[in-house]
Formats: structure tokens, C-alpha cells, sequence
């Protein structure tokens, strides 16, 4: 009989179940939104109970489909998991259940504990904690939001004087619950999903005395950290009882596994609700001194060396489309947005800093907000459209070239998935920008294969990364630059221009009680 690998796809704005056949090829799927709340401006969350309840539908529908084409769940040999990273969830381990929403990784409540907090670890330069969790001070981890937690909530801060607060990201969450919650469940987090936080070593692997200690969090609170690949458990509700959970990634690194970028310098671009670039740098953890972040790629299996990356992400990329739609109603669909991006041969002058929640690497400017530059009475929707994707291009120039100065490494292809790179519009302003080839595949559940990879790798599906190669490999779209020179660096000049405009809109005294210590 067939076999099969399963994953479960736990994105910001949505979540999936996907099936994969042993040549990568999805067999059937189910797909469920997940709502955001927005409670107050900068503050974005998620219902921890949406977000179980959102992957539980998904397996449901996608196991009847199954069942429907002959298949049983016993034919899943195994389920990776793949999620939104920093997002994090505080509950209870007595009774199981959440303490707050989930902080979502965009959140910026606390952009002035960022600040304070520095100042009030006059031994902790910003270059401490880079040293050792290989990333820049900032809102986007899970640490801040962990210290605001503890400080804003009395739930949480009850449960820590009890010593029952359980902190995790998305991944934490669901392991937990699938394999039985209160009732023995596991608590755990893969390399990748901690390298994440703030809280870990990045070269040990392991949770960081010195960074906790400076956070106020104790160890005991965190889930223990495993490899990517390994057999943890099994689920003990859902159709999928009895079946091994068996790979677990954060969702950039899963697209970078998925893409097959297995060697050094090979880059990956997720176009997705925001937007993530990661280079393979191979065992070796390089520290970057250009704005970007230092994670771990991959660890597949417990005794394995771990593979590094070097990161840099994008705030909104998708997500400026979303706002188009919802905001301003432009369009009503992305599929619009191409349309009205081609009816025009550039942006017109038009420049669009995507900085709803401040800019990311390799800026690093939580000032920012968002600002459309350059209007003039030629200007339309359509300058607008085609200034919204290329607003993701030029932020991709950006980090490939902290890349190169950080890695020495010279980068001739850029290995795309996610919602804009269907946009052959888009990839092509991409490829002309950055001066480099890039490549999407045909099948664009990237992502959702490379957590099905490092689970069949632990059950024996596929037994050794090379088998890996041949997968996924039809119907690659290539795109070449085409650009001239002088056009493509007016162009980055222009926006470089605009982004400095866009910089510290937020005055300095713009503070709140909510975000005071």
C-alpha cells in the first residue's frame, strides 16, 4: 500500500494540513483562516484556542479526503510541523489553559521596554546579547514579549510565583496539546523555534543562564530543545491518533529545507505575510555585523551537527496587499493587484515603505511607519500596485547585500516561494533589483515540504538528505535580470531616500502606560 508524510502548517494568517506523497507531491490538503485581533495600534494577537482548534479542523477534513481516496490514517508514517516563529503562548500546566492570547511576532507593544531595558543593563550592550543568542535587540523575539507578559499580566505572574507557567512558541503549543496536554503531554521546542527567542545559546544549543537571568525567566518555565528531525511522540487525539510527530521547524527555516538549500550560500526568499531571506552558512554560526540574525537552519537528528543560516526579514511584504484590500478597498483579491501593477511600465516616481510596524533587518528601525513618497498628479492606483511589490523587492536588495558583505560569499540565485512570488511581475522587479537569477517551483507548499522532510527523514520515509534532490524539481520559473544599470540604481537610490524619510516618524517622547515597566 502507498505511504505518506503528513504536515501540519501553522502560519500568521492561516493554517494547513497537507499530505505528501514519497515524490513531495501534495495528495490532498485542508486550509482554515485564523483570525487576528488587533486590540490596541502596534498589538497583534491570536486566540491560543483558535490556533489548536484551526490545526484539529485541518487534519479532521483533510483525513476524510483521504479516507474518500482510499487511504486510512496508518498510511501516514509521520507528521513535521512547521509554524509562525516568535509568536508566543503563556497557559497554565495544571489546568492547560492559555493565561493570554499569543503575542504574535509583529507585535510592538514593547518598542520603549526595548529602549529601557538597555538602559537599565548598562553591563548588556545590544553586542551581548548578539554574542550569544545571535540576534539584534528588538520587539520581534519572544523575550520582550515574555517580559511584558510577566509584567502586565497577574495570571502569568501568578503562575510563575507558582512555578506552572509554561512558555513556548506555536510549535510548544501544539506539541503539547496533540500528544495529550495535561495529560502527559509533551513540552518541547525544536533547534530552530528556539534559536528564535532570545532565550538560547546559539552555538550550545541550549537555553542561556545569562539571558534568562537578564529577562527574569526562569528555565523551568521553557520547554526542553530537541533536533528537527527525531521521533517525539505521538498524537493521542484526532484521526491521527497513534501517529509519530516525528519533525518540527520554524516556518523560514522549513521553506529553506524545503527548497533544498543544502549547501553554503544557497538562499531562499519567503514572499509570505512578511517576508524572510535565509543563506546557508553550513556549522559554522557567523556573526553578522551588517543587521542581520545569526539562527540555526536545520539539526536533523539529536546527535547531528546543526546547520546555520544567516537571516534577514521583512515586516510586511503580503500583508501590504492584504492592506489594500481590508484598508482600502483597491482591490478584492491579490490576483487584482497584477493586474493593476501591469497597466503601467514602472512605479511612476511612486515609492511605498511598508513600515506599518517599523522596518526589520537590515534597518532595524521600529521608529519607522509606513509612507507613500512621490505622489504627483500622474500618479494612480496603478503606480500604487505596482510600488506595493516592489516595496518587498528593494527590501530583499537590502538584506542580499548585508549577505554578501557578512558571508563573502557571492549569491547568484534567489530560490522564491510564498504568496507574491506567483506574481511573475514581482519575481522579475526581483530579479532585476538584486541582479541575480531567481527560481520558483511549480509546487508552492515549499514550507509545508520541508517539515514533511524532516519528519520522513526520522521514520525512514527518505533515508538520507540525497534522496531528497530529485523532488520538486519540474516547472522551475526562472527569471533574469534585464534591467540596465543606471535605471536599477536610480531606482534603489530613490527608495533608500524614502526609507530614510519613512525613519523616527514616532517622536521620541510617544510613549504609553501600557508599555511602562
Amino acid at each position: 500500500m502507498p505511504s505518506f508524510i503528513g504536515a501540519i502548517d501553522q502560519g500568521t494568517s492561516s493554517t494547513r494540513f497537507l499530505v505528501f506523497d514519497h515524490e513531495g507531491k501534495v495528495v490532498t490538503f485542508h486550509h482554515e483562516e485564523v483570525k487576528q485581533h488587533f486590540p490596541q495600534a502596534g498589538w497583534v494577537e491570536h486566540d491560543p484556542m483558535d490556533i489548536l482548534n484551526s490545526v484539529l479542523v485541518c487534519i479532521e477534513e483533510t483525513m476524510k479526503k483521504m479516507k474518500a481516496m482510499g487511504y486510512s490514517p496508518e498510511d501516514i508514517k509521520g507528521v513535521g510541523i512547521t509554524n509562525q516563529r516568535e509568536t508566543t503562548l503563556v497557559w497554565d500546566s495544571e489546568t492547560g489553559k492559555p493565561l493570554y492570547n499569543a503575542i504574535v511576532w509583529s507585535d510592538t507593544r514593547t518598542k520603549h521596554t526595548v529602549k529601557k531595558f538597555i538602559e537599565s543593563h548598562p553591563g548588556h550592550s545590544t553586542d551581548f546579547y548578539r554574542s550569544i543568542s545571535g540576534l539584534p535587540v528588538s520587539t520581534y523575539f519572544s523575550a520582550f514579549k515574555v517580559h511584558w507578559l510577566l509584567h502586565k499580566v497577574p495570571a502569568v505572574k501568578d503562575a510563575a510565583e507558582a512555578g506552572t507557567l509554561r512558555i513556548g512558541t506555536v510549535d510548544t503549543w501544539l506539541i503539547y496539546n496533540l500528544t495529550g496536554g495535561v495529560n502527559g503531554g509533551l513540552f518541547i521546542t525544536d533547534v530552530t523555534n528556539a534559536s528564535r527567542t532570545m532565550f538560547m545559546d546559539i552555538n550550545k544549543l541550549e537555553w542561556s543562564d545569562e539571558l534568562c537571568n537578564a529577562f527574569g525567566v526562569s528555565k523551568s518555565f521553557l520547554p526542553n530543545i530537541v533536533s528537527s528531525s527525531e521521533i517525539y511522540g505521538e498524537f493521542t487525539t484526532s484521526l491521527l491518533k497513534g501517529v509519530p510527530i516525528s519533525g518540527c521547524l520554524g516556518d523560514q527555516q522549513a521553506a529553506l529545507v524545503g527548497q533544498k538549500c543544502f549547501n553554503i550560500g544557497d538562499v531562499k526568499n519567503t514572499y509570505g505575510t512578511g517576508c524572510s531571506m535565509l543563506m546557508n552558512t553550513g556549522n559554522e554560526a557567523i556573526q553578522s555585523t551588517h543587521g542581520l540574525m545569526t539562527t540555526v537552519a536545520y539539526q536533523f537528528g539529536k546527535d547531528a551537527k546543526p546547520c546555520y543560516a544567516l537571516e534577514g526579514s521583512i515586516a510586511v511584504a503580503g500583508a501590504a496587499v492584504r492592506w489594500l484590500r481590508d484598508n482600502f478597498g483597491i482591490i478584492s483579491g491579490s490576483h487584482e493587484l497584477d493586474e493593476l501593477a501591469a497597466k503601467v511600465e514602472d512605479n511612476g516616481g511612486v515609492y511605498f515603505v511598508t513600515a506599518f510596524s517599523g522596518l526589520f533587518a537590515p534597518y532595524w528601525k521600529s521608529g519607522s511607519r509606513g509612507a507613500i513618497l512621490g505622489l504627483t498628479q500622474y500618479a494612480n492606483k496603478h503606480h500604487l500596485a505596482r510600488a506595493t511589490y516592489e516595496s518587498t523587492c528593494f527590501q530583499t536588495f537590502a538584506i542580499l547585500n548585508a549577505m554578501r558583505r557578512d558571508s563573502g560569499q557571492e549569491i547568484n540565485v534567489i530560490k522564491a516561494d510564498g504568496g507574491l512570488s506567483k506574481s511573475q511581475l514581482c519575481m522579475q522587479f526581483q530579479s532585476d533589483i538584486v541582479g541575480v537569477r531567481v527560481e520558483r517551483p511549480e509546487m508552492k507548499e515549499t514550507t509545508a515540504l520541508g517539515a514533511a522532510f524532516a519528519a520522513g527523514l526520522a521514520v525512514g520515509f527518505w533515508k538520507e538528505i540525497g534522496d531528497l534532490t530529485g523532488i520538486n524539481n519540474d516547472h522551475i520559473h526562472c527569471y533574469s535580470p534585464s534591467m540596465d544599470t543606471a535605471t536599477r540604481d536610480k531606482q534603489i537610490n530613490d527608495w533608500e531616500r524614502a526609507v530614510e524619510r519613512s525613519s523616527e516618524w514616532l517622536p521620541h517622547e510617544d510613549s504609553s502606560a501600557e508599555d511602562s515597566d
